[in-house]
């Protein structure tokens, strides 16, 4: 099929058909499937295709290798587990966490661990961009989910010792904290990596243990900062 401009350009042919959306999503979810299977190592591109009655060709065009289809897959899935914009705002940080894990049911929390699982020997390699890749599309979007919840409940005055302001310098010296500075960026990343550290060992990880996260980790943390 070709298309004319009115200006008198050269038509100009229209070559292939617009990528199906929909095939991508069932190509990504059924990696998952099979990643939470069988794990990184035994996953196969050929085992998707079966399961997706794609051609092999189709998915190495769009993914050119197996660790960039599991990537994207998982960024998918994390991406899509916690929006910042739909949090729990109970008023306390402890019922918000709580809320958060309670919102899944367990067999849906040992599902994503299968997959964090399966994984995590990509966070372990020597390729820095790969294993940084396999981090952020693990536990990014519960990072930033953390920082948005710890973030509020210091803005609300929850943990009013705790301050990230800097006094004025009037002494022609640094600046001194007007409260405890507390790194809330840091420590977001403290219980999912330690999920993931947890799914590295292929040790369970359960709402009980996300629990005992919450109450001995999070929460004494903050205390503690303020």
């Amino acid at each position: 099929m070709s298309t004319a401009d009115p200006g008198g350009a050269p038509a100009v042919k229209q070559v292939g058909r617009p990528r199906d959306g929909s095939r991508d999503v069932l190509i990504l979810e059924e990696a998952l499937a099979v990643l939470a299977e069988v794990g990184y190592e035994r996953l196969t591109i050929d085992a998707v295709a079966a399961r997706t009655g794609a051609a092999r060709a189709t998915i190495y065009r769009r993914w050119p290798t197996k660790a960039e289809l599991v990537l994207d897959a998982v960024r998918r899935l994390s991406e899509g587990d916690v929006d910042p914009a739909d949090l729990p705002d109970t008023g306390r940080l402890r019922d918000d966490l709580v809320a958060i894990v309670l919102s899944q049911s367990e067999d849906e929390l040992q599902y994503r661990m299968k997959i964090v699982a399966g994984v995590a020997s990509l966070a372990l390699t020597e390729d820095r961009r790969l294993a940084q890749a396999a981090t952020v599309a693990s536990v990014g979007s519960w990072t930033r989910a953390l920082e948005v919840l710890l973030q509020r409940a210091v803005d609300r005055g929850e943990y009013p010792n705790v301050s990230r302001d800097v006094a004025p310098d009037v002494s022609g010296e640094a600046g001194i904290s007007s409260g405890t500075a507390v790194d809330v960026a840091a420590l977001a990343q403290v219980v999912p990596l330690m999920c993931l550290a947890r799914a590295v060992t292929q040790q369970p990880i359960s709402r009980e243990f996300s629990l005992q996260l919450i109450d001995g980790v999070l929460i004494p943390a903050m205390r503690g900062a303020g």
